[in-house]
Protein backbone atom coordinates (compact mmCIF):
# COMPACT_ATOMS: atom_id res chain seq x y z
CA UNK A 1 0.00 0.00 0.00
CA UNK A 2 1.35 3.40 -0.99
CA UNK A 3 0.50 6.31 1.31
CA UNK A 4 0.11 9.85 -0.05
CA UNK A 5 -0.21 12.87 2.25
CA UNK A 6 -1.06 15.43 -0.42
CA UNK A 7 -2.64 15.50 -3.84
CA UNK A 8 0.54 16.96 -5.31
CA UNK A 9 2.49 13.82 -4.39
CA UNK A 10 0.26 11.62 -6.55
CA UNK A 11 1.60 11.08 -10.03
CA UNK A 12 1.26 7.39 -10.87
CA UNK A 13 -2.52 6.87 -10.96
CA UNK A 14 -4.22 6.02 -14.26
CA UNK A 15 -7.46 4.13 -13.70
CA UNK A 16 -8.84 3.66 -10.23
CA UNK A 17 -11.71 2.54 -8.06
CA UNK A 18 -12.13 5.07 -5.26
CA UNK A 19 -13.92 5.22 -1.93
CA UNK A 20 -13.77 7.92 0.71
CA UNK A 21 -14.51 8.32 4.40
CA UNK A 22 -12.97 8.59 7.85
CA UNK A 23 -12.94 4.81 8.46
CA UNK A 24 -12.36 5.24 12.20
CA UNK A 25 -11.91 1.78 13.68
CA UNK A 26 -11.50 0.02 10.32
CA UNK A 27 -14.20 -2.34 11.60
CA UNK A 28 -16.02 -5.20 9.89
CA UNK A 29 -18.53 -2.84 8.25
CA UNK A 30 -15.67 -0.85 6.72
CA UNK A 31 -14.09 -4.06 5.48
CA UNK A 32 -17.24 -4.82 3.47
CA UNK A 33 -16.69 -1.53 1.63
CA UNK A 34 -12.95 -2.13 1.16
CA UNK A 35 -13.56 -5.63 -0.16
CA UNK A 36 -16.01 -4.22 -2.73
CA UNK A 37 -13.45 -1.52 -3.57
CA UNK A 38 -10.73 -4.07 -4.31
CA UNK A 39 -13.10 -6.14 -6.43
CA UNK A 40 -14.17 -3.03 -8.34
CA UNK A 41 -10.53 -2.14 -9.04
CA UNK A 42 -9.87 -5.67 -10.28
CA UNK A 43 -12.90 -5.53 -12.57
CA UNK A 44 -11.50 -2.48 -14.39
CA UNK A 45 -7.89 -3.72 -14.31
CA UNK A 46 -7.07 -0.72 -12.17
CA UNK A 47 -5.98 0.14 -8.63
CA UNK A 48 -7.95 0.75 -5.43
CA UNK A 49 -7.77 4.13 -3.68
CA UNK A 50 -9.06 5.11 -0.26
CA UNK A 51 -9.34 8.85 0.35
CA UNK A 52 -9.47 9.82 4.01
CA UNK A 53 -8.70 12.87 6.12
CA UNK A 54 -6.56 14.06 9.00
CA UNK A 55 -7.54 15.54 11.35
CA UNK A 56 -10.99 14.02 11.67
CA UNK A 57 -13.49 16.45 10.03
CA UNK A 58 -15.45 16.85 13.30
CA UNK A 59 -12.39 18.42 14.93
CA UNK A 60 -12.44 21.20 12.36
CA UNK A 61 -16.20 21.59 11.96
CA UNK A 62 -16.89 21.44 15.73
CA UNK A 63 -13.68 22.75 17.37
CA UNK A 64 -15.40 23.33 20.75
CA UNK A 65 -16.61 19.73 21.02
CA UNK A 66 -14.35 18.19 23.66
CA UNK A 67 -16.13 14.84 23.55
CA UNK A 68 -14.59 13.64 20.28
CA UNK A 69 -12.97 10.26 20.82
CA UNK A 70 -11.50 8.07 18.09
CA UNK A 71 -10.93 4.33 17.92
CA UNK A 72 -7.63 4.64 16.04
CA UNK A 73 -4.65 6.93 16.04
CA UNK A 74 -3.43 7.90 12.57
CA UNK A 75 -0.63 5.32 12.77
CA UNK A 76 -2.96 2.55 13.95
CA UNK A 77 -5.41 3.26 11.13
CA UNK A 78 -2.67 3.13 8.51
CA UNK A 79 -1.47 -0.22 9.86
CA UNK A 80 -4.99 -1.66 9.81
CA UNK A 81 -5.71 -0.39 6.30
CA UNK A 82 -2.44 -1.83 5.07
CA UNK A 83 -3.83 -5.29 5.92
CA UNK A 84 -6.93 -4.72 3.75
CA UNK A 85 -5.21 -5.05 0.39
CA UNK A 86 -5.85 -1.58 -1.00
CA UNK A 87 -3.27 -0.11 -3.37
CA UNK A 88 -3.28 3.55 -2.35
CA UNK A 89 -4.18 5.44 0.83
CA UNK A 90 -4.57 9.18 0.34
CA UNK A 91 -4.60 11.18 3.59
CA UNK A 92 -5.62 14.80 2.96
CA UNK A 93 -5.44 17.61 5.52
CA UNK A 94 -9.00 18.57 6.44
CA UNK A 95 -9.40 22.34 6.75
CA UNK A 96 -12.26 24.82 6.87
CA UNK A 97 -11.40 25.81 3.30
CA UNK A 98 -11.67 22.19 2.19
CA UNK A 99 -15.04 21.84 3.94
CA UNK A 100 -16.40 24.72 1.83
CA UNK A 101 -15.58 23.02 -1.49
CA UNK A 102 -18.68 22.41 -3.59
CA UNK A 103 -19.67 18.85 -4.40
CA UNK A 104 -19.03 19.45 -8.10
CA UNK A 105 -15.52 20.80 -7.51
CA UNK A 106 -14.80 17.88 -5.18
CA UNK A 107 -15.82 15.34 -7.82
CA UNK A 108 -14.23 17.10 -10.78
CA UNK A 109 -10.97 18.36 -9.25
CA UNK A 110 -10.15 15.66 -6.73
CA UNK A 111 -11.89 12.38 -7.56
CA UNK A 112 -11.55 12.65 -11.33
CA UNK A 113 -8.62 14.96 -12.06
CA UNK A 114 -6.28 13.91 -9.24
CA UNK A 115 -7.38 10.38 -8.32
CA UNK A 116 -8.35 9.28 -11.87
CA UNK A 117 -11.57 7.67 -10.67
CA UNK A 118 -13.30 5.32 -13.10
CA UNK A 119 -15.49 3.74 -10.46
CA UNK A 120 -16.70 5.10 -7.13
CA UNK A 121 -17.67 2.71 -4.33
CA UNK A 122 -19.69 4.34 -1.57
CA UNK A 123 -21.73 3.26 1.42
CA UNK A 124 -25.42 4.02 1.62
CA UNK A 125 -26.42 7.57 2.65
CA UNK A 126 -23.02 8.91 1.57
CA UNK A 127 -22.77 12.72 1.40
CA UNK A 128 -19.93 15.00 0.45
CA UNK A 129 -19.00 18.57 -0.40
CA UNK A 130 -20.04 21.84 1.23
CA UNK A 131 -22.80 21.31 3.81
CA UNK A 132 -22.91 17.64 2.71
CA UNK A 133 -24.80 18.78 -0.37
CA UNK A 134 -23.57 15.95 -2.62
CA UNK A 135 -25.32 12.57 -2.65
CA UNK A 136 -25.54 9.32 -4.59
CA UNK A 137 -27.97 10.98 -7.00
CA UNK A 138 -25.43 13.71 -7.75
CA UNK A 139 -22.75 11.11 -8.42
CA UNK A 140 -25.06 9.31 -10.84
CA UNK A 141 -25.57 12.64 -12.61
CA UNK A 142 -21.86 13.49 -12.73
CA UNK A 143 -20.74 10.00 -13.78
CA UNK A 144 -21.56 10.19 -17.50
CA UNK A 145 -20.08 13.70 -17.67
CA UNK A 146 -16.73 12.74 -16.16
CA UNK A 147 -16.41 9.11 -17.18
CA UNK A 148 -16.97 7.11 -14.01
CA UNK A 149 -19.46 4.57 -12.69
CA UNK A 150 -20.93 4.55 -9.18
CA UNK A 151 -21.56 1.53 -6.97
CA UNK A 152 -23.60 2.11 -3.80
CA UNK A 153 -23.38 -0.59 -1.15
CA UNK A 154 -26.82 -1.18 0.39
CA UNK A 155 -27.38 -0.70 4.11
CA UNK A 156 -28.11 -4.37 4.76
CA UNK A 157 -24.74 -5.40 3.29
CA UNK A 158 -22.81 -3.15 5.70
CA UNK A 159 -25.02 -3.36 8.75
CA UNK A 160 -25.76 -7.09 8.77
CA UNK A 161 -24.77 -7.05 12.46
CA UNK A 162 -25.56 -3.35 12.97
CA UNK A 163 -21.89 -2.39 13.12
CA UNK A 164 -20.95 1.26 13.47
CA UNK A 165 -18.04 3.16 14.95
CA UNK A 166 -20.37 4.86 17.43
CA UNK A 167 -21.66 1.52 18.74
CA UNK A 168 -18.08 0.30 19.18
CA UNK A 169 -17.19 3.46 21.11
CA UNK A 170 -20.23 2.99 23.34
CA UNK A 171 -19.29 -0.64 24.00
CA UNK A 172 -15.75 0.31 25.01
CA UNK A 173 -16.91 3.15 27.24
CA UNK A 174 -19.31 0.83 29.10
CA UNK A 175 -16.80 -2.00 29.48
CA UNK A 176 -18.34 -4.32 26.89
CA UNK A 177 -15.01 -5.32 25.36
CA UNK A 178 -16.37 -8.56 23.86
CA UNK A 179 -18.86 -6.67 21.69
CA UNK A 180 -16.30 -4.05 20.70
CA UNK A 181 -13.73 -6.64 19.64
CA UNK A 182 -16.36 -8.65 17.77
CA UNK A 183 -17.47 -5.62 15.77
CA UNK A 184 -13.90 -4.48 15.15
CA UNK A 185 -12.76 -7.90 14.00
CA UNK A 186 -9.57 -7.51 16.05
CA UNK A 187 -8.49 -6.69 19.62
CA UNK A 188 -8.76 -3.06 20.63
CA UNK A 189 -5.36 -1.39 20.87
CA UNK A 190 -3.72 1.19 23.10
CA UNK A 191 -0.27 2.48 22.18
CA UNK A 192 2.12 4.79 23.96
CA UNK A 193 5.43 5.48 25.61
CA UNK A 194 6.52 3.75 28.82
CA UNK A 195 7.10 6.49 31.40
CA UNK A 196 8.15 6.61 35.04
CA UNK A 197 5.36 6.23 37.60
CA UNK A 198 5.07 6.11 41.37
CA UNK A 199 6.55 2.57 41.53
CA UNK A 200 3.60 1.40 43.62
CA UNK A 201 3.48 -1.75 41.54
CA UNK A 202 7.00 -2.65 42.60
CA UNK A 203 5.99 -2.20 46.24
CA UNK A 204 3.00 -4.51 45.76
CA UNK A 205 5.03 -7.16 43.96
CA UNK A 206 3.47 -6.43 40.56
CA UNK A 207 5.80 -3.99 38.75
CA UNK A 208 3.95 -2.25 35.94
CA UNK A 209 4.85 -0.31 32.83
CA UNK A 210 3.07 3.05 32.92
CA UNK A 211 1.84 4.02 29.46
CA UNK A 212 1.46 7.58 28.23
CA UNK A 213 -1.02 7.64 25.34
CA UNK A 214 0.08 10.68 23.36
CA UNK A 215 -3.03 11.10 21.20
CA UNK A 216 -5.56 13.05 23.27
CA UNK A 217 -8.41 11.95 20.98
CA UNK A 218 -7.76 8.22 21.46
CA UNK A 219 -10.68 6.57 23.24
CA UNK A 220 -9.66 5.05 26.57
CA UNK A 221 -11.96 2.15 27.51
CA UNK A 222 -13.89 1.89 30.78
CA UNK A 223 -11.94 1.70 34.02
CA UNK A 224 -11.09 -1.85 34.96
CA UNK A 225 -8.67 -4.74 34.70
CA UNK A 226 -8.05 -6.43 31.35
CA UNK A 227 -6.23 -9.51 30.11
CA UNK A 228 -3.99 -8.20 27.34
CA UNK A 229 -1.21 -8.97 24.91
CA UNK A 230 1.73 -6.57 24.94
CA UNK A 231 3.88 -5.96 21.87
CA UNK A 232 7.40 -4.76 22.65
CA UNK A 233 9.42 -4.27 19.49
CA UNK A 234 8.46 -7.42 17.57
CA UNK A 235 7.75 -9.69 20.54
CA UNK A 236 4.43 -10.42 22.25
CA UNK A 237 3.91 -11.02 25.98
CA UNK A 238 0.89 -11.74 28.17
CA UNK A 239 -0.11 -8.98 30.52
CA UNK A 240 -2.67 -7.52 32.90
CA UNK A 241 -3.76 -4.00 31.99
CA UNK A 242 -5.17 -1.60 34.58
CA UNK A 243 -7.09 1.53 33.59
CA UNK A 244 -8.24 3.80 36.39
CA UNK A 245 -7.27 5.89 39.40
CA UNK A 246 -5.90 3.21 41.78
CA UNK A 247 -8.37 4.21 44.54
CA UNK A 248 -7.04 1.71 47.10
CA UNK A 249 -3.57 3.26 47.25
CA UNK A 250 -4.05 6.87 46.13
CA UNK A 251 -6.61 9.68 46.27
CA UNK A 252 -5.38 11.22 43.02
CA UNK A 253 -7.87 11.88 40.22
CA UNK A 254 -5.26 11.18 37.55
CA UNK A 255 -6.20 8.33 35.23
CA UNK A 256 -3.41 5.79 34.93
CA UNK A 257 -2.88 3.19 32.23
CA UNK A 258 -0.41 0.56 33.35
CA UNK A 259 0.35 -3.01 32.43
CA UNK A 260 1.94 -5.82 34.42
CA UNK A 261 3.83 -7.95 31.89
CA UNK A 262 4.10 -11.61 32.82
CA UNK A 263 7.57 -13.19 32.81
CA UNK A 264 9.27 -9.95 31.80
CA UNK A 265 12.13 -8.19 33.59
CA UNK A 266 13.66 -5.81 31.02
CA UNK A 267 13.98 -2.03 31.38
CA UNK A 268 11.68 -0.50 28.75
CA UNK A 269 11.44 3.10 29.94
CA UNK A 270 11.15 5.36 26.89
CA UNK A 271 10.02 2.52 24.62
CA UNK A 272 6.78 2.71 22.64
CA UNK A 273 4.65 -0.35 23.20
CA UNK A 274 1.30 -1.64 21.95
CA UNK A 275 -1.29 -3.24 24.22
CA UNK A 276 -4.11 -5.33 22.76
CA UNK A 277 -7.14 -5.84 24.99
CA UNK A 278 -8.47 -9.42 24.92
CA UNK A 279 -10.84 -9.66 27.90
CA UNK A 280 -12.20 -7.40 30.62
CA UNK A 281 -11.64 -9.27 33.88
CA UNK A 282 -13.42 -6.93 36.28
CA UNK A 283 -14.24 -3.36 37.25
CA UNK A 284 -11.83 -1.19 39.19
CA UNK A 285 -12.48 -1.70 42.92
CA UNK A 286 -11.49 0.23 46.04
CA UNK A 287 -10.40 -2.45 48.51
CA UNK A 288 -10.44 -2.13 52.29
CA UNK A 289 -6.69 -2.74 52.54
CA UNK A 290 -3.56 -3.11 50.46
CA UNK A 291 -3.43 -6.79 51.37
CA UNK A 292 -6.88 -7.32 49.87
CA UNK A 293 -5.68 -5.60 46.70
CA UNK A 294 -2.61 -7.84 46.48
CA UNK A 295 -4.73 -10.97 46.91
CA UNK A 296 -7.07 -9.82 44.14
CA UNK A 297 -4.10 -9.08 41.87
CA UNK A 298 -2.92 -12.67 42.38
CA UNK A 299 -6.39 -13.84 41.33
CA UNK A 300 -6.28 -11.54 38.29
CA UNK A 301 -2.93 -13.05 37.31
CA UNK A 302 -4.20 -16.61 37.53
CA UNK A 303 -7.36 -15.72 35.61
CA UNK A 304 -5.25 -14.10 32.88
CA UNK A 305 -3.00 -17.15 32.59
CA UNK A 306 -6.02 -19.46 32.44
CA UNK A 307 -7.72 -17.28 29.86
CA UNK A 308 -4.77 -17.30 27.49
CA UNK A 309 -4.20 -21.02 28.02
CA UNK A 310 -7.71 -21.51 26.62
CA UNK A 311 -7.47 -18.91 23.84
CA UNK A 312 -4.22 -19.63 22.07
Amino acid sequence: MKIHYSLDSISDLHQTAVTTGTFDGVHLGHKVILDRLNRAAHSISGESVLLTFNPHPRMILFPDDNNIKLLNTAVEKEELLNKCGIHHLVVLPFTKEFSRMSSLDYVRNILVKKLKAKRLVIGYDHHFGRNREGSFLHLQEYGPLYGFDVEEIPAHDINHVAISSSKIRQALETGDLDTANTYLGYHYQLSGEVVHGSRLGHTLGFPTANIKVNDKYKLIPAFGIYAAKVKIKSNFYKGILSIGKNPTVTSSNDVKIEVYILDFKEDIYGENIDVFLWKRLREEIKFNSVNELIEQMKIDKQETISFFNNHE
